[in-house]
């Protein structure tokens, strides 16, 4: 064999020095070798998220939540990692308590004056009692841990995007961008809104988003990608843990026969175990089985070891126990509606108000767009009987704002007929309602009240119709009008589209300009509250006004945390 022929084997020469080789050049070996050149892009220890070597396109997408922070890069259909936050996450230097023999059958006992899960917590909406310093060491250490040991990047500027609540307060919004743009070292970084992104990852525009998070349940309505309505719940996973707390409690006390003085208290690690292992929902129908006292008979139990407590104790459980929690803390089904609060209401009820409080017209579009998220939405049966008992709630009630009528209650029935069965007693009263026209039509010089008269034909309504004719969207129409429940991939993956799509965002902020000044830079563009204008900010995603389209903006707006 000649050497031309060995050379043309060995394909062409690679640089020995620092020079990184071309991906052309790399191709060509592989190809040379009998490699099998892949179509998937790998990343590799130069953290780059594609096949290409140029660091300007590595955009990292970060979602932070109550408990745990995602990261990974812009273009990928999941994150690269999620950490989440907890006493083992936050040991010091020379901490090696993890490694002892038998640490991991000690139980963890809560801390004097520290609230249920507060040391698995990055932040709390209340501020009043809050370390800020704290705060930021842990998303400093969460943000290093994660560049180094799974996204393995270099100290390059890059950019980022930045996924956060739409409610989060000024203070940890001002801690969080101060600590990604100190351990980052991020040229600039977008900020979006959580519910939006969700609604983009359904491949969806408008939608009602219910976030069954940690602390709190969210229900947020959005309309053509704009945050029109918000409510919020306590009613959440925080509250369902300390339910199955207080289950764990009760069985443990029946099995050791305790005195109440020294009552068993179990741990936030087993209660959580137990919720993710075991932990169900019921359906509507057995829910109201349940509540009536009738329990199947072939129920199985579970049997649960507690090797952590003095001394060691195993219990058994029937199945169905375990949906009480869900019950209790979700569904408030033990209470009754006069004695809760406006903080504190059911998930479908804090639903069903949010789309009692939004136009007709978007709420025709929210209602059958149901996306429900959060960490507790993987529990099973949850997202059923959400739907289920908004269902019930809207055959029940109708749409009337109005919920005690008082001694104007019989003008109500004779002007419109009741809520219950309204499906079932359509056709009656369209009868009625023809024929009473028909009588006060032939009535000399009485008029007919407005609700009685047929409805108008709208001109711009049958213009829509006619063109959705042409591009054959009549032969597959969207629901409106019902309760249907949409899947979504997740926050995270709808600000990777967005960033691949370099789709400009309502908040994107300078290093340069927030370290410098830091929020007091922030303001409201003009115009960025009214309905007109908007024509030059469809191209962002947000709340209900935009950044701007200036060529150099000398402040960035704060968009639904201003």
């Amino acid at each position: 064999m000649s050497a031309g022929a060995g050379d043309e084997l060995l394909g062409p020469p690679l640089p020995v020095g620092r020079t990184r080789p071309s991906s052309g050049q790399l191709d060509l070996v592989r190809k040379a070798s009998g490699e099998r050149v892949s179509s998937r892009a790998f990343s590799g220890i130069y953290g780059s998220s594609s096949a290409s070597f140029r660091s300007d396109e590595e955009h990292l997408v970060l979602e932070f939540g109550a408990r745990s922070l995602r990261a990974g890069f812009a273009g990928e259909s999941r994150p690269r990692c999620t950490k989440s936050f907890g006493p083992e996450e936050q040991r010091r230097v020379g901490d090696f308590r993890r490694w002892m023999p038998g640490y991991e059958l000690l139980r963890k006992q809560r801390k004097r004056d520290q609230d249920w899960g507060q040391e698995y917590e990055l932040w709390r909406m209340d501020l009043r009692n809050a370390d800020m310093g704290l705060v930021e060491d842990k998303i400093d250490r969460a943000v290093r841990d994660i560049v180094t040991q799974y996204l393995l990047l270099d100290h390059r500027p890059r950019r980022a995007t930045v996924v956060i609540p739409p409610l989060l307060p000024r203070p940890l919004l001002s801690a969080l961008l101060s600590s990604v743009f100190t351990t980052l070292q991020a040229v600039s970084i977008t900020v979006l809104s959580g519910p939006v992104l969700n609604v983009v990852s359904a491949g969806l525009r408008s939608g009602l988003i219910i976030d069954l998070g940690w602390a709190e349940t969210s229900v947020t309505a959005v309309y053509e990608y704009r945050e029109i309505h918000h409510r919020t719940s306590i009613r959440a996973g925080k509250y369902l843990t300390e339910e199955v707390a207080n289950l764990l409690d009760d069985e443990c006390h029946k099995t050791k026969k305790e005195k109440l003085g020294t009552r068993e208290q179990v741990s936030f690690e087993e209660a959580e175990e137990v919720l993710t292992r075991v932990g169900w929902c019921f359906s509507r129908d057995e829910a109201q089985k349940h509540h009536a006292g009738i329990e199947e008979d072939s129920t199985s139990n579970i049997t649960i070891p507690f090797p952590a407590a003095s001394p060691p104790i195993t219990i058994s459980v029937p199945f169905h126990r375990f949906a009480e929690p869900a019950e209790s803390a979700l569904f408030a089904s033990d209470m009754d509606l006069h004695d809760i609060d406006d903080h504190d209401l059911p998930i479908p009820l804090l639903a069903y108000n949010a789309l009692l409080s939004i136009p007709i017209d978007a709420r025709k579009l929210c209602m059958s767009r149901i996306i429900i998220t959060g960490g507790v939405a993987k529990l099973p049966g949850i997202k059923r009987r959400i739907l289920a008992e908004m269902e019930h709630i809207i055959s029940e009630r109708g749409w009337d704002p109005v919920k005690n009528y008082g001694h104007a209650t019989w003008r109500r029935d004779l002007r419109m007929p009741r809520a219950t069965g309204f499906n079932r007693k359509r056709a009656s009263t369209t009868a009625d309602i023809s024929t009473t026209t028909t009588n006060l039509a032939a009535t000399p010089h009485t008029p007919p009240p407005a609700s009685l008269l047929p409805q108008e034909s709208d001109p711009i309504s049958t213009k829509l119709a006619s063109l959705s004719l042409k591009h054959n969207a009549a032969l597959h129409p969207s629901p409106t009008g019902v309760i249907r429940g949409v899947e979504s991939m997740g926050a995270w993956a709808g600000a990777s589209l967005v960033t691949s799509l370099r789709v400009r965002g309502i908040v994107e902020i300078e290093k340069d300009r927030f370290m410098q000044h830091g929020l007091a830079t922030a303001t409201r563009e003009p115009g960025s509250v009214e309905v007109a204008g908007h024509s030059k900010r469809l191209s962002s995603l947000g709340s209900t006004g935009g950044a701007g389209g200036k060529g150099d903006r000398g402040s960035w707006s704060l968009g639904v945390w201003a």
